[in-house]
């Protein structure tokens, strides 16, 4: 019976901190990203899309 009360506590204590965890990570990702403005950005999807067939 204890051994079903650790696998139980351990699934549990797993359930709060992958979410946790996960936020984290996705609000890190979020704070590092890079910011322009409209012309900046005009020019970068443009950059990105030529493939050199001209």
């Amino acid at each position: 019976m204890a051994g079903f009360g650790f696998a139980f506590l351990l699934f549990a204590l797993l359930a709060l901190v992958a979410p946790l965890g996960l936020y984290y990570l996705v609000r890190a990702e979020r704070d590092d990203r890079e910011t322009m403005d409209r012309d900046e950005a005009e020019r970068a999807a443009r950059r990105d899309t030529r493939d050199g067939r001209r």
